[in-house]
C-alpha cells in the first residue's frame, strides 16, 4: 500500500529485491529521492526551533559584526537556494514551458515538484538558523547544523555514484539540467559542510579562546579533544609548568560551583533538620538527654585517629567490621541519631543533575554499540564459510565493523570525560563546603575534630567521592551488560551458557576471599611500614648524635630486621595476588572450556561452528569486565558511606551564634558586657559568671588574675565565640585581636602584616619600627619580603608575637584585645612594645585597648584594671586604689613580683647574651599562662603539638638549618640559599634507570620470567588456533556423526592448553614477585646504608622530610606499585605482540599496514607521556597548598574571625582549589585525547584485518577468520591499557631514580680503617691541634683558621666565645664531623685522620647541647650494643642521679622511651646524656653545655657529677654561661675562629681583654673565681 503510494509519487520502482542481489548493487533512484532526502531534512527540522528561538530573544550580543566566515557560509546556503528554485523551474518547463512536446500527456511525477520546495524552504531555514546560531552569547558553531549537514553529504553520496554509472553505462547523460544542478549542489552541500566544521569566534571571545581553547573549539574538535593539540606538543617540547595552564571553563570553576551547591544543599540540609527534630521529638525527652550523652561520649566515633597513616584506617575500618557488627548495629541506631543524615547524596544529585543524566545517556548507548561487534562478526565469519555470497557484503561487514567502533570510541569517551569532570566537580563542591563551613562552625562541632580530622574531610573523604562519582553508572550499567551478554550468549549456545556463568559466579566469592586475606596482609604490612618510618625519622632527627657516639650500625639492624618482617609479610601479599592472578587468567579459558565441553557433550547434533565459536568467545570478553567490576565498585561505596556520614555530621553541625555579640551604636561606651555568663558548649557549665563591664571609648584596660581565672575566655566571649548562657555584649566599631599564640600565615612577612589591609608604606614603616621588627627585617634574607614557613617555623617565639602585634596595630580597628602577647618576649622588648605600641604614649594611643598580661610593671600605666578570679570579676579600678584596698590585687601582685624578680635575677645573670639570643632562639617559649583547660583553644593547641611531633620530621631540620647556624652570619644575610632546591625530575627517564631497576631484580629472573610469561601468550595463541581448527569439523562432518574420540580429543587439548596460560602466568607472576622483593631488599638496603654513611653537611642542607620521603614514598612505590604496573606491562605487551602475530597468521597481507599503525601509535604515546606525566606533577605540587592553607585557617580561626576576614579566606581557597584544577582538568582532558587516539588504531587495526579476511577469503578458513577479527576486537583496549601501563612504569620508576641518587652520595671517610689504634687509645688524653683550618662546605669561607694548642692530659678546660666565634666547630673537628681542610689534631700523639672515624668516636664522649633520646627502651638509649651489664648500667643511673626515678617505673630499664623522649622532662633527659657518657668511661670528655634547656638544680647534679667522676678526664666545656667555667684550669678565648686569649681565668682577668669584656657583661668579677688555680690541679677536681 504504502511502497505503491511512493511508486506514484516517484513514478518509478520503489523496491525491489533484485537491486541488491548481484555483484555490482545499487538502490533503486526511488529510495534516493524520498527516504534519503527526507532523513536529513527531517533532522534538521527537527532541531531548528531552538535555534529560531534565539532570533526571537533581546540578546545583548553585538550584531554589527559580520565575520567573513559568516558571510560565506550564507552565500553559499544562498547559492544552494538558487539551485533549488532552478530545479523547480526546469520540472515546471518540462510540464509547461512552451516548448514542451505536446504529444506526451505524461507530466513529471510529484517528486520532482517537491524535492525542489523542500529544498527552498530548508535553505531558508538553514540562513535562519545560521542567523540564530551568531546571536548566541559565546557560541562559536552549531553541533546540529554540523550533523545536518555531515548527514545531507552522506545520503546524496547515493545518487551521486548512481547518476555516474548510469551516465557510463549509457555513454550520454540522459538528463542534462538535472544532471547539472545535482553536481553543483553537491560541490555546495560539501563546501557548507567544511565551513560549518570551522570556528566562528566573536570578537568578545578572541581574549579568552587565548586562555582557554576549549572555548574556541568547534563540535569537531570537542569530541576528538583536538584542542588539546597545542598543550600536548608544548608538553612535548619542554615541561609544562602552572604557568602553561589554561583559564578554566566558567561552569568548572570553584565558585561557581560552590554557589550552586550551596543552593541545592541549604534547602536539603533544612529538611534534613526538620526529619532530624520529628525524629528527636518522638523519640521523647529522656531519649534526647540519651543521645546527647552518646553523642558527648563518642566524639567523633568513626573520627580518624591522630595520625594513623590514612590507609591503615581505611584497612583497619575494615578489618574491623567483623568483630564489630553486633556493636555496631547497638551504636548505629544511636549515632544515626544525634545529626540531620542521608542529605548529601540528594543535594550532590540535584546540584549536577545534567552532567549525571548526559552521562548516563552515553553509557547506555555505548553498552548498545558493544553487542553490536559480535553480531557483524558472526555475518562475517558466515560470510567466508559461503564462497558464493557477494564480496561487496564483506566489505559492507568491514566498514560497518570500522563505522560502530568508531561511534563507540566517539560516545565512550564522551562518557568518561563527562564522569571525570563530575568526579572532579563533587570533589571541588565537598571541599568548598567544608572549608566554608570551618569558617563558622562552632566551638561544640570544632571540638569534636582535630584540625588534622577536619583536613583529612577535605583530602581523603572529598577524593573518595571523586572516586566514586567516576564509575557511579556501572551500579545499572554493569547488570544491563550481564543481562544482555547471556541473552545473545542463549542465542548462541543455549542453555549450556548456564555452565560457563556458573563458573564465572563461582569466582567472584573466591576472589572475595582472597581480598579480605589480602587486606588483613595489608594492615600488617602497614604496621611494619609505619614502625620503620618511625624508626627512620628519629635517626634522621638525631643522625648527628648517632655520628657522635658512633651508633650507626645499631640502628642499621634494628631498620634491617623491621624491613626483614616487612618483606616476609609482602612476599606472603605477592603470593596470594599471583594466586588471584591465577585465577583470573584462567577464568576466560575455564569458562569457554566448560561452556564448549558442556554444548558438545549434551547431543551429538551439537556441532561447534565458527560462527558460534568465536561469538561467544567475543560475548564472554564482554561479561569479564562487569563481573570484574562489580565488586570493586560495591567495596568503594562502602567506603564512601563511611566519607559521606563523616562529612554529613560535619556539615550539618551547628554554626557559631550569629548574634552572641550586639554592635548597638545607641550605647556610649565601646565595650559593654551587661550581667553576662559564657560557656564553651551549650550544655556545659559557665565559665564565666555574671561578668558585667563597661569600657569607655579610648581606655586601657588591663586584665589580671591567676593562672586559670578566665582571662583567655574572657577575650573570647568579647570575639563572640563562646555560648552566651544570659545577659549580652555590645561592642561599638571593629576589632583587632592578638592571641596568646600567635598565628602566623605562610605568606610573606608583609602580607602577614597588612592582613589583606592596603598597602601604605609610612603607616607600615611606622609600626614596624613601634613593634621591634626593624633588626629582625635585617636578619631575615628577603627583609619583609621573606617567606614565613608553616605555622611560622623560620621566626622565633617572640618574632612571631611580635609579628602578630604589628598585624593589629597595622589594621587600625576601634578596640583592641591583647592576649597577653608580652609574655612571649624577653622583659627589654616587652617594655620598648608598651611604651611604642600599647601605652598611654604608644601608636594606640587614642584605641580602646583591653590588654591581659602577667607583667606587674606595665600596671601602674593603665587607666584601669580588671581582677578576675574563678571567672568573676571580682574588683575594678586604678592601681593606687585597688592597691590600697588589699584585696584579690594585692594578693596576684605579690605572687608575681616575686616570680618577676627571679626572672630580672637571673637575665641579668647572661646579661648580653639574651639580646644576642632573642632573635634567634632555637627554642618553644615558655608561656605562663594557659587558658582553661577545656577550652577549644587549649585542646586544639594539644591535637596540633601532635600533628607537630608527627611532622617534626619535616621541620625540625629546617630549623636547625637555618637558625643554628648563624656561624656563617653572613650566609643567612646575603640570603643564600641554605637548603638546596629539591631536584624534581623532568623529561623522560633515562634508560638507565630501567637498567638499574632489572639489575636490581637480578637478569636471571627477569629472563626466566620474560619467557615464562612468553610460553603462557603462546599457550594462548595456540588455544585459539586449536580452537579454529576445531570449528572446522563443522564442514568435515557435516553429515556423518561426530566421533566420540574426535570430540574428547578437541576438548582434552583445549582445557589443556588453557590450564597451561593459567599455570604460567602463576609461575611468572611467583617469579616476579620473588625478583621484585629481593629488588626491594637490595634497594631499600643500599639506600639505607649509605644514608648512615653521609657526611653530615648533607643534612644540614637538606630537609629532614625530603630524605623521609625516599625511605617512605619512593621504597612504597617500589615495593609495591612498580613489581604490578611491570607485570601488567609485560603482560600487555606480549597481549598485543600476540593479537598482532594472530591476524598476521590469519591474513599475511596485515603486516604491511602494522608499520604505519606502529609508527603513529609511538608518536601518540610518546606526545602523551610526557604532558600527562607533567600534569600529575603539577596536580600534586597545587594540592599541597589547598589542604595546607585549610589547617592553616582552622588554626587561627578565631583571629580571622575577629578580623571579619572570612569572605577574603574563601575568595583565597576558591582560588587555590581553581589553581589546582587548572592542572587536573587538563589531565582528565589528556587521558581521553590519548584514548580517542589509541582506540582509532585499534579500530583501524579490526578494519584491517576484516578487510583482508575478505580479499583472501577464497583461501582462508572460516575458523582463522573468526580467530583474527575476534582478536583485534580485544586489542583496542589492551593498546589503552598498554599505554597507560607504559606511562605508569615511567611515572613510578623515577622513585628508582630518586633512591639510587640518595644511595649514590659520596660517604663520610671509613668507619674502621687497616691503622687501628690500640684498645686502650687514648690513656693519657692529650690534645694538640697543629695549625688547624677547617671550613664547613668547599666553596665557603673558613670557619677556623689555623688552630694551634696544647691541652694536657686530665686539665679542665673552658671555651668561650661570641656566637659565631666557632666554639662548636672546634668539638666537630674532634669528632671529624667537619674534615680538616689543613693542619691536624693529634690525640696521644696519635693523628686522628689517620684512624677510622668509629675508633676515633667510639673512645670519646661528647654530652650534647640537647639531649637527644630515640623510641625504644631506656637500656637502649644507654647501651643500644649491649655491651655491659644490668649492674654497670644502674651504678651510672644512680651517679646521675636517675637510679629512684628508674626503680619507680613498672618496667624498669625495660621502660619505653616515646618519640624524641616526650615522656621524661628535659631535665631527666639531659641526665641520661650524663650516665650515657659515664657509660663510656672514655678518657677525653666534651661538654656542649645546655643552656635554656635545664634548669638550676639539675644543672647543678651534672656539674657535681662531672667534677667527681671525670676528674681524672681530660675536659673541654664549651660555656654559654661564664659562671660555670670559673673554676677551669684554662680558658681558651675564640674570636672570628681564631683563639685571641689562652690561660687560667685569674690571669685573663687581669688581663682586662677580651675575656674580661665578657665577664663584666656578665657581672663576673674576680671574687667569683673558686679557688687558687694551683690548688685545683692539686685537687684535680676542677670544675
Amino acid at each position: 500500500m504504502c511502497a505503491a503510494a511512493l511508486e506514484d509519487y516517484c513514478g518509478s520502482i520503489f523496491w525491489n529485491a533484485s537491486y541488491l542481489e548481484r555483484e555490482d548493487p545499487d538502490l533503486p533512484v526511488c529510495v534516493e529521492q524520498t527516504v534519503l532526502v527526507w532523513i536529513p531534512l527531517g533532522f534538521l527540522w527537527l532541531c531548528a526551533p531552538r535555534h529560531l528561538m534565539t532570533l526571537f530573544q533581546k540578546t545583548k550580543v553585538n550584531r554589527k559584526h559580520l565575520s567573513k566566515l559568516y558571510v560565506y557560509k550564507q552565500l553559499v546556503v544562498s547559492l544552494l537556494f538558487l539551485t533549488a528554485i532552478a530545479g523547480l523551474g526546469v520540472t515546471l518547463g518540462e510540464d509547461f514551458g512552451p516548448n514542451r512536446d505536446s504529444s506526451s500527456t505524461v507530466k513529471n511525477a510529484g517528486v520532482f515538484y517537491a524535492n525542489p520546495v523542500l529544498y527552498a524552504v530548508t535553505w531558508i531555514l538553514v540562513l535562519l538558523c545560521q542567523a540564530g546560531v551568531r546571536r548566541r552569547k559565546e557560541t562559536v558553531d552549531s553541533a546540529t547544523l554540523f550533523c545536518f549537514w555531515f548527514l545531507l553529504v552522506l545520503c546524496d553520496i547515493f545518487p551521486f555514484q548512481t547518476l555516474l554509472r548510469e551516465a557510463l553505462r549509457e555513454g550520454k547523460v540522459s538528463d542534462v539540467p538535472r544532471f547539472c544542478l545535482f553536481y553543483i549542489s553537491f560541490g555546495l552541500e560539501f563546501i557548507a559542510f567544511i565551513l560549518s566544521a570551522v570556528a566562528d569566534i566573536p570578537p568578545e571571545l578572541k581574549e579568552r579562546v587565548k586562555k582557554n581553547p576549549e572555548a574556541g573549539a568547534p563540535f569537531w574538535s570537542r569530541i576528538t579533544f583536538h584542542w588539546l593539540n597545542s598543550m600536548t606538543v608544548k608538553g612535548y617540547k619542554k615541561p609544562l609548568v602552572q604557568e602553561d595552564m589554561w583559564e578554566l571553563n566558567r561552569e568548572d570553576s570553584t565558585p561557581y560551583i560552590h554557589q550552586h551547591f550551596q543552593h541545592f544543599m541549604k534547602s536539603e540540609l533544612s529538611k534534613a533538620r526538620i526529619r532530624f527534630q520529628h525524629k528527636l521529638k518522638k523519640k521523647g525527652v529522656e531519649g534526647r538527654d540519651k543521645a546527647q550523652d552518646e553523642a558527648i561520649q563518642n566524639g567523633l566515633s568513626n573520627g580518624l585517629g591522630k595520625g594513623v597513616s590514612h590507609d591503615v584506617l581505611i584497612m583497619e575500618e575494615k578489618g574491623k567490621k567483623e568483630d564489630e557488627k553486633k556493636k555496631k548495629k547497638k551504636d548505629k541506631k544511636k549515632e544515626e541519631e544525634n545529626y540531620p543524615n542521608s542529605w548529601l547524596i540528594s543535594t550532590i544529585y540535584k546540584t549536577f543533575k545534567g552532567l549525571l543524566i548526559e552521562s548516563a545517556f552515553f553509557k547506555l548507548i555505548q553498552d548498545l554499540l558493544t553487542f553490536v561487534s559480535p553480531q557483524l562478526l558472526k555475518l562475517m565469519i558466515s560470510f567466508t564459510e559461503d564462497k558464493s555470497d557477494y564480496a561487496w557484503r564483506g566489505y559492507l561487514y568491514a566498514v560497518l565493523l570500522l563505522v560502530t567502533a568508531l561511534l563507540q570510541t566517539v560516545v565512550l569517551q564522551q562518557y568518561f570525560q563527562r564522569c571525570f569532570v563530575l568526579g572532579m566537580k563533587v570533589r571541588t563542591a565537598l571541599m568548598a563546603a567544608v572549608y566554608k563551613k570551618a569558617l563558622v562552625v562552632s566551638n561544640d562541632t570544632r571540638k569534636e575534630a582535630t584540625v588534622g580530622e577536619t583536613v583529612n574531610l577535605m583530602s581523603a573523604d572529598a577524593q573518595r567521592f571523586n572516586d566514586v562519582t567516576n564509575f557511579i553508572h556501572l551500579l545499572w550499567s554493569c547488570p544491563l551488560q550481564i543481562i544482555i551478554s547471556i541473552v545473545f550468549l542463549w542465542l548462541e549456545l543455549g542453555p549450556s551458557v548456564l555452565a560457563g556463568l556458573g563458573v564465572m559466579i563461582l569466582m567472584v566469592p573466591v576472589n572475595g576471599f582472597l581480598a579480605t586475606k589480602a587486606r588483613n596482609i595489608q594492615i600488617v604490612n602497614m604496621k611494619y611500614k609505619d614502625q620503620r618510618l618511625k624508626i627512620m625519622n628519629e635517626i634522621l632527627n638525631g643522625i648527628k648524635i648517632l655520628k657522635l657516639y658512633a651508633w650507626e650500625p645499631s640502628f642499621q639492624t634494628q631498620v634491617e630486621d623491621i624491613r626483614g618482617e616487612e618483606l616476609k609479610v609482602m612476599r606472603k601479599f605477592a603470593y596470594l595476588s599471583s594466586v588471584s592472578t591465577f585465577i583470573f587468567s584462567c577464568a576466560p579459558a575455564l569458562v569457554s572450556l566448560v561452556t564448549f565441553g558442556v554444548y558438545v557433550g549434551v547431543s551429538p547434533d551439537n556441532v561447534l561452528t565458527a560462527e558460534k565459536a568465536f561469538t561467544s568467545i567475543s560475548l564472554f570478553n564482554i561479561l569479564r569486565f562487569p563481573l570484574a567490576m562489580l565488586p570493586m565498585l560495591i567495596a568503594a561505596m562502602v567506603q564512601t558511606a563511611v566519607s559521606r556520614k563523616r562529612i554529613e555530621k560535619f556539615l550539618s553541625g551547628e554554626d557559631l551564634q550569629s548574634d552572641a555579640v550586639r554592635h548597638d551604636p545607641s550605647f556610649s561606651s565601646a565595650v559593654t558586657i551587661s550581667d553576662g555568663s559564657f560557656a564553651w558548649e551549650k550544655e556545659a557549665e559557665p565559665l564565666l559568671k555574671n561578668v558585667s563591664l563597661d569600657i569607655k571609648p579610648g581606655r586601657l584596660v588591663a586584665v589580671v588574675g591567676a593562672v586559670g581565672s578566665g582571662k583567655s575566655s574572657l577575650m573570647s566571649a568579647l570575639l563572640g565565640e563562646m555560648h552566651n548562657t544570659k545577659g549580652f555584649v555590645n561592642i561599638l566599631g571593629s576589632l583587632a585581636f592578638v592571641p596568646q599564640q600567635a598565628w602566623i600565615q605562610n605568606a610573606t612577612l608583609k602580607d602577614n602584616i597588612l592582613f589583606g589591609s592596603p598597602d601604605e608604606e609610612t603607616r607600615f614603616q611606622k609600626v614596624i619600627d613601634s613593634c621591634a621588627l626593624t633588626p629582625d627585617l635585617e636578619l631575615l634574607p628577603g627583609g619583609v619580603q621573606t617567606e614565613i614557613g608553616e605555622k611560622g617555623i623560620n621566626l622565633s617565639g617572640g618574632q612571631k608575637q611580635r609579628v602578630s602585634l604589628a598585624r593589629a596595630a597595622y589594621s587600625e580597628a576601634d578596640i583592641y584585645l591583647l592576649d597577653d602577647p608580652l609574655s612571649a618576649v624577653d622583659s627589654h622588648v616587652g617594655k620598648h612594645l608598651f611604651e611604642k605600641v600599647i601605652g598611654p604614649n604608644g601608636i594606640l594611643k587614642d584605641k580602646t585597648r583591653i590588654l591581659v598580661t602577667h607583667g606587674v610593671s606595665f600596671l601602674p600605666y593603665v587607666d584601669e584594671i580588671v581582677v578576675l578570679v574563678d571567672g568573676q570579676i571580682s574588683e575594678i579600678g586604678s592601681y593606687d586604689s585597688l592597691r590600697a584596698s588589699r584585696g584579690a590585687f594585692s594578693e596576684f601582685l605579690d605572687t608575681y613580683a616575686k616570680e618577676q624578680s627571679n626572672q630580672n635575677q637571673s637575665e641579668s645573670d647572661h646579661g648580653q647574651e639574651t639580646t644576642e639570643f632573642e632573635l634567634i632562639p632555637d627554642r618553644e617559649d615558655i608561656q605562663p599562662d594557659h587558658a582553661l583547660e577545656d577550652t577549644v583553644s587549649v585542646t586544639l593547641k594539644r591535637e596540633n603539638s601532635i600533628r607537630r611531633s608527627q611532622r617534626k620530621s619535616s621541620v625540625r631540620l629546617r630549623l636547625n638549618s637555618s637558625i643554628k647556624k648563624p656561624r656563617d652570619g653572613e650566609e643567612i644575610k646575603k640570603g643564600q640559599k641554605l637548603i638546596e632546591k629539591e631536584a624534581m625530575e623532568t623529561g623522560q627517564v633515562k634508560f638507565s634507570v630501567y637498567l638499574q631497576y632489572l639489575r636490581a631484580l637480578g637478569w636471571g629472573y627477569t629472563s626466566v620470567a620474560f619467557l615464562v610469561y612468553f610460553i603462557q601468550n603462546a599457550a594462548f595463541v595456540g588455544q585459539n588456533l586449536w580452537l579454529s581448527d576445531w570449528t572446522n569439523d563443522a564442514d568435515d562432518y557435516e553429515n556423518i556423526t561426530y566421533p566420540n574420540w574426535k570430540r574428547d580429543q578437541r576438548v582434552g587439548v583445549f582445557g589443556a592448553l588453557g590450564v597451561a596460560q593459567g599455570v604460567f602466568v602463576f609461575l611468572g607472576t611467583l617469579i616476579l614477585a620473588n625478583a621484585s622483593i629481593s629488588a626491594s631488599r637490595v634497594l631499600h638496603s643500599r639506600l639505607l646504608r649509605n644514608m648512615l654513611r653521609v657526611p653530615m653537611v648533607f643534612f644540614d642542607t637538606t630537609p629532614i622530610g625530603r630524605v623521609v620521603n625516599r625511605f617512605a614514598k619512593d621504597i612504597f612505590t617500589i615495593d609495591e606499585t612498580i613489581p604490578q604496573t611491570l607485570r601488567s606491562w609485560i603482560m600487555c605487551l606480549l597481549g598485543v605482540l600476540g593479537t598482532l602475530v594472530g591476524i598476521c597468521l590469519a591474513t599475511p597481507v596485515f603486516a604491511v599496514v602494522l608499520i604505519p599503525l606502529g609508527l603513529i601509535y609511538y608518536f601518540v604515546q610518546r606526545f602523551y607521556i610526557a604532558t600527562s606525566r607533567q600534569l600529575r606533577r603539577l596536580d600534586s605540587v597545587s594540592r599541597s597548598p589547598i589542604y595546607s592553607h585549610f589547617g592553616e585557617t582552622v588554626s587561627g580561626l578565631s583571629v580571622i574571625r575577629a578580623y571579619g576576614h572570612q569572605e577574603r579566606f574563601l575568595k583565597h581557597n576558591e582560588i587555590t582549589i581553581d589553581e589546582n584544577l587548572k592542572s587536573v582538568y587538563p589531565w582528565i582532558v589528556s587521558n581521553r585525547w590519548l584514548a580517542i587516539r589509541l582506540e582509532t588504531i585499534g579500530n583501524m587495526v579490526v578494519f584491517f584485518s576484516a578487510l583482508f579476511a575478505v580479499i583472501s577469503r577464497d583461501t582462508l578458513e572460516s575458523g582463522l577468520v573468526g580467530m583474527s577479527i575476534s582478536y583485534a576486537l580485544n586489542i583496542t583496549q589492551t593498546l589503552n591499557w598498554l599505554v597507560r601501563m607504559n606511562s605508569e612504569l615511567e611515572n613510578n620508576i623515577v622513585a628508582v631514580e630518586r633512591v639510587s641518587e640518595y644511595s649514590e652520595i659520596e660517604n663520610e671517610a671509613k668507619w674502621i680503617t687497616d691503622s687501628r689504634p690500640p684498645d686502650t687509645w687514648p690513656e693519657e688524653g692529650r690534645l694538640q691541634f697543629e695549625d688547624y683550618k677547617v671550613r664547613y662546605r668547599p666553596g665557603l669561607d673558613l670557619v677556623l683558621h689555623g688552630i694551634t694548642c696544647d691541652i694536657n692530659s686530665t686539665e679542665k678546660i673552658g671555651i668561650v666565645g661570641r656566637t659565631g666565634a666557632g666554639k662548636s666547630s672546634l668539638t666537630n673537628c674532634l669528632f671529624r664531623i667537619i674534615e680538616a681542610a689543613e693542619g691536624r689534631i693529634l690525640i696521644d700523639g696519635i693523628d686522628i685522620a689517620e684512624i677510622g672515624l668509629h675508633d676515633l668516636r667510639n673512645h670519646l664522649t661528647i654530652i650534647p647541647q640537647d639531649p637527644v633520646l630515640f623510641s625504644g627502651t631506656l637500656r637502649m638509649n644507654l647501651d643500644p650494643f649491649e655491651r655491659v651489664s644490668d649492674e654497670e648500667i644502674w651504678k651510672v643511673l644512680e651517679l646521675s642521679h636517675l637510679k629512684d626515678y628508674v626503680a619507680g617505673l613498672q618496667e624498669g630499664l625495660q621502660h619505653e622511651v616515646a618519640e624524641g623522649g616526650e615522656n621524661l622532662s628535659v631535665g631527666q633527659r639531659q641526665l641520661l646524656c650524663l650516665a650515657r657518657a659515664l657509660l663510656r668511661k672514655s678518657r677525653i670528655l666534651i661538654l656542649d653545655e645546655a643552656t635554656a634547656a635545664v634548669d638550676l638544680e639539675t644543672d647543678d647534679l651534672i656539674q657535681k657529677t662531672i667534677r667527681k667522676e671525670f676528674s681524672h678526664c681530660t675536659v673541654l666545656t664549651i660555656a654559654h654561661r661564664l659562671h660555670s667555667i670559673m673554676d677551669s684550669s684554662r680558658v681558651m678565648v675564640l674570636d672570628a675562629g681564631k683563639i685571641v686569649e689562652f690561660d687560667s681565668p685569674r690571669n685573663l682577668l687581669e688581663k682586662q681583654g677580651h675575656f674580661y669584656a665578657m665577664a663584666k657583661d656578665a657581672g663576673i668579677t674576680e671574687q667569683h673565681i673558686p679557688i687558687p688555680a694551683e690548688t685545683i690541679v692539686e685537687q684535680s677536681s676542677a670544675l
